[in-house]
């Protein structure tokens, strides 16, 4: 099968479907590793996933609502909110009401939520490159390059209208 065919290719065949085998399967047990991982060291930063996450999307100036947020993570904005909650109580992030749009509450970071914000991505740094041990450059593009089309082949599957 060429890559340019758009039918779906029938790599997994029911009644010989093996988890061990599952892409998503493998994907799960490497993210709760890589989050295990990056909960542990973020630990003394008082931090889980659930907060380091947002509070690394807000520095990165990638989302600055909880609206935009939930969606960015995939998370439901109830959980959020949750989240952003007890970042704000922390005193990493407050809320502030938009002077254009009193509808909109937008996050902002304070001064102790930016340090530790910078303390991050190291960690990840880190946690990623302990799992891509043994891994040449040219495999991890790779291993990037599939995950990226995966994305874009789940994001195709979501638009497309109902058969």
């Amino acid at each position: 099968m060429n890559q340019d065919d758009t039918s779906s290719p029938g790599f997994y065949v029911p009644g010989q479907y093996r988890p061990d085998q599952s892409v998503g399967y493998l994907m799960k047990r490497v993210l709760s590793s890589v989050l295990a991982q990056a909960d542990e060291r973020l630990a003394s930063l008082d931090l889980t996933h659930a907060q380091w996450l947002p509070l690394f999307k807000l520095a990165a100036k990638e989302c600055h609502t909880v609206a935009a947020l939930a969606r960015e993570l995939e998370l439901d904005p109830g959980a959020m909110t949750r989240s952003l909650d007890r970042l704000e109580a922390k005193g990493l992030v407050r809320r502030e009401r938009s002077t254009e749009d009193r509808r909109v509450v937008n996050l902002v970071m304070t001064d102790e939520g930016r340090q530790v914000a910078r303390q991050v991505p190291p960690v990840m740094a880190e946690v990623l490159n302990n799992h891509l041990q043994g891994f040449s450059e040219d495999e991890w593009k790779q291993l990037i390059a599939l995950l990226t089309r995966m994305v874009a082949n789940g994001d195709a599957m979501r638009q497309a209208p109902a058969a």
